[in-house]
């Protein structure tokens, strides 16, 4: 469902809008840029927020690694050996 609604432009923009789209089309032209601004905004607004969360932990983050690291050595060590006594039977 459509609705009619008015809105103002700049006569620049307007200019714009007539140049990419004929009279007919302006509303979905409209509507498809709308929509892909909003998205656009939308995942860059996700980016900037995640990476502004992983540098507000970097500290955290790399203190947890550094005290874990040790035992997912020890691990991976572990299973390594199991694997290739399993591979030799």
């Amino acid at each position: 469902m459509s609705k009619r609604i008015n809105i103002m432009l700049p006569e620049e923009t307007l200019a714009v809008l007539d140049r990419v789209a004929p009279r007919g089309d302006r509303s979905r032209f409209v509507s498809a840029a709308v929509i892909h601004f909003v998205k656009t905004q939308g995942r860059e607004n996700l980016r900037s927020r995640l990476a502004a969360g992983y540098t507000a932990n970097w500290d955290e983050s790399l203190r947890i690694a550094a005290e874990w690291f040790p035992l997912e050595e020890e691990a991976w060590q572990k299973s390594r050996v199991a694997r290739k006594a399993k591979s030799k039977k």
